[in-house]
């Protein structure tokens, strides 16, 4: 499947907040969102939405709000708008409130899932790791960034993945980092195993999924 290919920042930039893209470097002093830019009336302001046009924001309306609320999840999980349709039909069609089975219907995508448990200092990165093989699913290798972890799975490396010193500093890093409540993370030995299914208070950022239902409803 297609996927986005283009700069990162750009995507940032584009719905006005940090999205995360880059893992640990948009924690850093090193994020370009974070640079100060001087207007045209010598106020410091954000960095400007791409475009000819981009610096001169406008005040969205009620479609608009729900339109970028919509594209800033899309663009933090990685998934292109039919894909994401798709997901939006699936949790509308599950019982409970259809934003919050979105949430976690993303939540639950594979190449989420490893990036969570800490193996990958993004979601992009993840998705990389799993497309070349490095991640395993109760034992056998799965190469499907939207696979669904369900309750009982357990993610791992592969062995052979753990030879590699990329891969190693990598594994090392998943003891330094915070992983969520329905993930039990074994940092010795690279693995997280599946113990719930998330809730919306393990969503990492903030997100007004009812604006999302709302736009599709329309």
């Amino acid at each position: 499947m297609a996927r986005y290919t283009g700069p990162d920042c750009k995507q940032c930039r584009r719905e006005g907040a940090k999205l995360f893209l880059k893992g640990d470097r948009c924690s850093s002093g090193k994020c370009p969102f974070d640079r100060v830019e001087t207007g045209a009336r010598g106020r410091d302001t954000a960095p400007a939405a791409p475009g000819q046009h981009g610096a001169a924001r406008k005040k969205l309306r009620e479609y608009g709000r729900q339109l970028r609320e919509k594209e800033k999840v899309r663009r933090i999980y990685g998934v292109l708008e039919r894909q994401f349709h798709n997901y939006y039909l699936k949790a509308e069609a599950k019982e409970g409130m259809a934003g919050e089975n979105l949430l976690v219907l993303l939540e639950r995508r594979l190449d989420n899932a490893v990036y969570r448990m800490g193996f990958g200092p993004s979601r992009s990165a993840a998705r990389q790791l799993t497309l070349h093989d490095h991640i395993t699913v109760n034992g056998k290798k799965v190469n499907i960034p939207s696979y669904s972890v369900k309750v009982g799975d357990v993610i791992g490396v592969s062995e052979y993945s753990k030879k590699k010193d990329s891969v190693k500093a990598l594994i090392e890093a998943i003891a330094s980092k915070n992983a969520p409540k329905w993930l039990e993370v074994n940092a010795e030995n690279a693995t997280a195993k599946v113990i719930a299914l998330p809730a919306r208070d393990d969503i990492e950022f903030d997100c007004n999924e009812q604006l999302i239902v709302e736009l599709y409803s329309k």
